[in-house]
C-alpha cells in the first residue's frame, strides 16, 4: 500500500536537476569559505561537508540524468534502412536463440501503459512540447521513446500459430513481411510469396537474398506480365483424390453461398471430366478441362470407353461389333449401348457412368449450367496463362515446369505475383487456385509425413485478394504439416467482404496466434484489436483547492489542500492510438500474451 501512495506522475518537472544544482553550489560554497574565510572552517569539517555535498549532488545529479534521458528519448524515431549482410547477422543471432528477429523496441507492459496514459492526460504538447519537424507530423513517435529500444526477438515456434498483419496502406505491411521473408530464406527453409500487387521491391529483395546465400537456383519467379522470365507452374499436379481437381476449379465460380445448383452442376462436370482424363493417362490440367467442357466430351468418352473396355472385357471388339453395325458405325453411340446393355453387368465403372451422363445431358440446358464455368476456365487458360498454368512437356523446352510440391521438396523460394492491378479477376483466381493446390501438398504431408520434417513458410500480401476456403483449411490443419502463414491485410472487413461470410472470416481470425498491427485507421479493427488487449489499472493524481469564508465568524479565513491517487481501468493500448503509430512502427501480440512496440527498418541492397 506505501508504493500506492508515493505514487507520482512520470512526466513531473525535472525537480531533481534542481536539486542537484543547489547541492553542486553547496560544496563549492563549501570549499570556498573552507579556503578563504578571514577565519577558516577546520579542515575535517570542511571536507566531510563538501563530500556529503558532493555525493548528494551526484545522486541527484544521476536522477535527473535518468529523467532528461526519459524526456529526450521522445525525439525522432524516423525511418531506417538495413542491408542484406546486416541482416544476416541479425538472422545468425536469432537463430541461436531459436527465434526471429521483429525490429528495435521494447515489451509493453503495464509499466509503458501507465507512462502513456499519464502523457496523454497531461498533454503531450505540454510535456514535451509542439512538434515542429513535418517529419513527426506522420504520426506519434513519443510512443516509442517510453522506453529503451534493443533488439525484440519471437520464437521460432511460435511461427506455425501463423501471424496476421494488419495495417492500412503505405505503412510497412510489406517492409515487415520482407524481413521476415528474408530470414526464413537464410536459414534454409521453403518459402512462398503470394504477391497480389506484385511488389518489385519483395521480389528482387528475395531474389538478391538467395543469390547472397550462394544459391541463386532457389528462387522461382511467376508473374502473368512477365512470361518470358516467368518459371510455369502446374496447380493441377498436386492431389490425392480426384474430387479435390474438381473442387479445386468449382471453389472460382461465383457463388453466394457456395451450394447453388450451378456452383454443384459444375463440380459434377468437372469430377467425370478430370475421371476420364485420370482414366485414360491425360494430365487434368485447366486446358484439357476448359476443351471438353467447351467443345464437348465426346471424344474423351470414347477414349475411356476403349480404355474400359481393354482393362476389364474379355473379347470386347468381336462383342461390340453387332452394336456398331446397328448404330451405322457410329462409334460412340455404339460402345455407350454397349457398355449400357453388356458390360455394365459385368464391370461397371462409376467414372463411366458419370461421364456418360455428362454426354448424354440435354446441350441447351448444358451450356446454361456451366455458363459461370467456362469464363473462369477461359481465364486461366488466355495467353500467356496457358503456357504458364497448363505446361506441356515438350522437346528442348528451356523453361523446366515446376509446381507446389517439387518446389516444396527443394526448399525453394517461390515468388507468385498476380498482377491484380492490371487484372484482378485473374489475379484473384490465380492466387485462388495455388492456394489450393498447397493445400493439398499439406495434406499429403499431414497424413503420409511426406517431408514432413521441413517447416514451410508461407506469406500472402494483400490477402483479402486471394483467401478462399482451402486456406482456412490450411490455417486450421496446417501447423501439423508444418506450415507457417502469415498474411496481410488492411482490415479485418476485409475478410467477410471477400469470403461472403462472417463466420468464415472470424475462422480466418481465431487461426492466428500472433498479430503484428501496423498504423490502423479503420474504427471497427480498431476496436477489436484493442479488446483483444489485457486491461489495466491506470492511476493519475487527484488535486483539490478549496478555499472560503465563514459567515458567521468574522474574518475567519478557510483554506484546504488534499492530494489522492485514482485507479482506473484503462486499455493497455488504447484504439485510439493505433491510428496515430508512424509508419514502419507496431505493436506485436505474441502467442502466449506477449505485447512488443517495435520498429522496423526497410531492407536494401
Amino acid at each position: 500500500m506505501k508504493a500506492f501512495y508515493e505514487w507520482e506522475s512520470p512526466w513531473r518537472p525535472n525537480i531533481e536537476a534542481k536539486m542537484a544544482a543547489s547541492w553542486g553550489l553547496a560544496a563549492t560554497a563549501t570549499l570556498v569559505v573552507g579556503k578563504y574565510m578571514p577565519v577558516p572552517l577546520p579542515s575535517k569539517f570542511s571536507a566531510i561537508a563538501m563530500s556529503v555535498c558532493t555525493a548528494m549532488a551526484v545522486y541527484r545529479g544521476t536522477q535527473a540524468w535518468h529523467r532528461y534521458v526519459d524526456k529526450t528519448r521522445m525525439g525522432n524515431y524516423g525511418i531506417e534502412f538495413i542491408t542484406i549482410p546486416e541482416l544476416m547477422d541479425k538472422t545468425a543471432l536469432a537463430t541461436k536463440k531459436s527465434s526471429v528477429w521483429l525490429g528495435t523496441g521494447f515489451d509493453w507492459t503495464d509499466v509503458e501503459a501507465q507512462k502513456m496514459h499519464a502523457m496523454l492526460a497531461q498533454g503531450v504538447a505540454q510535456t514535451i512540447g509542439k512538434i515542429t519537424n513535418e517529419h513527426h507530423l506522420n504520426g506519434e513517435y513519443w510512443i516509442h521513446g517510453l522506453d529503451k529500444e534493443t533488439d525484440r526477438f519471437m520464437e521460432v515456434a511460435n511461427l506455425v500459430g501463423h501471424t496476421l498483419l494488419v495495417g492500412t496502406t503505405r505503412v510497412g505491411k510489406t517492409r515487415m513481411m520482407e524481413l521476415l521473408i528474408g530470414q526464413a530464406i537464410m536459414r534454409g527453409e521453403t518459402v512462398i510469396i503470394i504477391d497480389p500487387k506484385g511488389d518489385h521491391a519483395l521480389a528482387e529483395n528475395a531474389r538478391k537474398i538467395c543469390a547472397a546465400m550462394g544459391c541463386p537456383e532457389r528462387f522461382v519467379y511467376f508473374h502473368p506480365a512477365h512470361p518470358e522470365k516467368s518459371t510455369p507452374i502446374d496447380p493441377m499436379r498436386n492431389w490425392n483424390r480426384r474430387t479435390e481437381l474438381a473442387s479445386r476449379v468449382a471453389a472460382l465460380i461465383p457463388s453466394e453461398t457456395g451450394a447453388d445448383p450451378f456452383a454443384a452442376f459444375g463440380w459434377k462436370v468437372l469430377n467425370d471430366i478430370v475421371n476420364g482424363l485420370v482414366a485414360t493417362g491425360e494430365s487434368p490440367n485447366l486446358v484439357h478441362l476448359k476443351r471438353y467442357i467447351e467443345g464437348g466430351a465426346d471424344n474423351l468418352l470414347l477414349n475411356t470407353l476403349r480404355h474400359h473396355f481393354i482393362d476389364k472385357v474379355a473379347d470386347w471388339e468381336s462383342r461390340s461389333s453387332g452394336f456398331v453395325k446397328k448404330n451405322r458405325d457410329r462409334i460412340l453411340e455404339a460402345y455407350i449401348e454397349f457398355y449400357k446393355q453388356i458390360v455394365i453387368h459385368e464391370a461397371q465403372s462409376s467414372d463411366l457412368d458419370g461421364l456418360i451422363s455428362t454426354f448424354e445431358h440435354n446441350r441447351d440446358h448444358f451450356q446454361k449450367m456451366v455458363a459461370s464455368l467456362i469464363p473462369i476456365l477461359s481465364m486461366l487458360t488466355s495467353d500467356p496463362l496457358s503456357e504458364l498454368l497448363s505446361p506441356e512437356a515438350k522437346i528442348g523446352d528451356q523453361k523446366h515446369a515446376t509446381d507446389m510440391a517439387k518446389i516444396i521438396n527443394n526448399n525453394q523460394v517461390l515468388y507468385l505475383g498476380l498482377d491484380s492491378l492490371a487484372d484482378g479477376t485473374v489475379g484473384s483466381s490465380i492466387g485462388s487456385i495455388m492456394l489450393a493446390d498447397l493445400t493439398a501438398v499439406a495434406g499429403d504431408r499431414y497424413n503420409y509425413g511426406i517431408n514432413s520434417n521441413k517447416p514451410v513458410n508461407l506469406f500472402i500480401d494483400e490477402a483479402a485478394e486471394v483467401i478462399n476456403q482451402p486456406t482456412i483449411q490450411l490455417m486450421n490443419k496446417g501447423g501439423g504439416a508444418l506450415f507457417r502463414v502469415t498474411i496481410a491485410t488492411q482490415t479485418f472487413a476485409d475478410f467477410p467482404a471477400r469470403l461472403g461470410d462472417e463466420n468464415k472470416a472470424r475462422q480466418v481470425l481465431a487461426n492466428v496466434n500472433n498479430q503484428i498491427i501496423l498504423r490502423v485507421i479503420d474504427a471497427e479493427t480498431q476496436q477489436y484489436i484493442a479488446d483483444s488487449l489485457p486491461k489495466i489499472k491506470a492511476k493519475s493524481l487527484n488535486l483539490r483547492y478549496g478555499h472560503g469564508v465563514d459567515a458567521h465568524v468574522q474574518d475567519e479565513y478557510q483554506a484546504s489542500y488534499q492530494e489522492s491517487v485514482i485507479e482506473e481501468e484503462a486499455e493497455i493500448f488504447p484504439a485510439a492510438m493505433l491510428g496515430r503509430l508512424p509508419p514502419l512502427h507496431f505493436i506485436a501480440k505474441m502467442s502466449g500474451g506477449r505485447i512488443i512496440k517495435g520498429r522496423i527498418p526497410i531492407l536494401k541492397d
